[in-house]
């Protein structure tokens, strides 16, 4: 590796990400790297650094993770998850264990994880007359469509590769990769996914008088949701960026061209028992849990 970028969560208490990520900068510059550090927010910061950055470190949590997997499109940059709070699905290693292994990560050690990403644009409900391209988003985890204002529905219809396949009067509907499928998707009842998949999930937010049931689709698909007229409602990149949109409007959701490489350094089937272990399926230990060993 010739350059190492890190993100840091700004608000970790006691200013713990800016700290953390000095400490690991510094140890990677040891190493004879170039070497850069912004705050998670600080897009700006991070864009104009990210050129022929071999790796990024993501010190936070999941979001943090997220915010980094956006970043470094279209660049073939290495993710690397340093977890500062709860167990995450994407984070790989503590602030310790980074400490200790980052020599050994900038000289090679670890293998490849790709994962599938969402390219989504905005279609307006009338045609651009003035040539502008529909404004476009990337997403690790999902594209969610939903209501505007509590208490209130939003009806949309949804389209698979131009066909119809629902029209729903419904709290929202997301649209998921296998990385999204243990996020809000999950929470929905949707299922999960194989991290590594390229499948697309589309699972609706509480419809009204309408079937809950997801909906797995090939990674060729493409995932159209129009609002209605006369309708408000918005739609969120991973949780994070908000945006309103109009009367009329399509948010199309398809695969993109870009892959989130994540820099992993422990089994494949890691995923499994962390999965295991948020779905207490396992004590904290790894082992079968109580009710479980009793057979209730």
């Amino acid at each position: 590796m010739n350059k190492v970028g890190c993100i840091y969560h700004p608000k970790l208490p006691d200013d713990q990400g800016r700290l953390v990520a000095e400490e690991l900068v510094a140890i990677a510059a040891r190493q004879g790297v170039e070497t850069w550090a912004a705050p998670a927010w600080d897009e700006e910061a991070t864009e104009a650094q990210m050129h022929d950055t071999d790796l990024l470190l993501c010190i936070g949590g999941d979001g943090t993770v997220l915010r980094g997997a956006r970043s470094v499109v279209p660049h073939p940059t290495l993710l690397l998850g340093i977890n500062m709070g709860r167990l995450g699905f994407l984070t790989e290693l503590d602030a310790d264990t980074a400490r200790q292994r980052l020599p050994e990560i900038v000289a090679g050690a670890g293998y490849v994880e790709e994962r599938a990403m969402l390219h989504a644009e905005i279609v307006p409900a009338m045609a651009n007359d003035n040539g502008d391209r529909p404004a476009r988003h990337d997403a690790l985890n999902d594209v969610v469509i939903g209501r505007a204002t509590l208490g209130r529905t939003v009806q949309v219809t949804v389209r698979i590769d131009s066909a119809v396949m629902a029209e729903l009067r419904a709290d929202g509907v997301i649209v998921a990769t296998a990385t999204g499928s243990t996020a809000y998707s999950l929470s929905a009842g949707g299922p999960i996914l194989s991290p590594e998949s390229s499948d697309i999930l589309f699972t609706p937010l509480a419809p009204h008088l309408a079937s809950r049931n997801s909906v797995v689709l090939p990674q060729s698909a493409v995932v159209e949701v129009q609002l209605a007229a006369r309708q408000q409602a918005t739609f969120s990149i991973d949780g994070e960026q908000d945006n309103d949109l109009a009367p009329g409007e399509t948010v199309r959701v398809a695969l993109g061209p870009h892959k989130a490489r994540f820099l992993r350094l422990r089994p494949r089937s890691d995923f499994y028992q962390r999965l295991a272990r948020r779905l207490s399926w396992l004590g904290q230990d790894g082992t079968a849990s109580a009710a479980d060993e009793s057979g209730e």
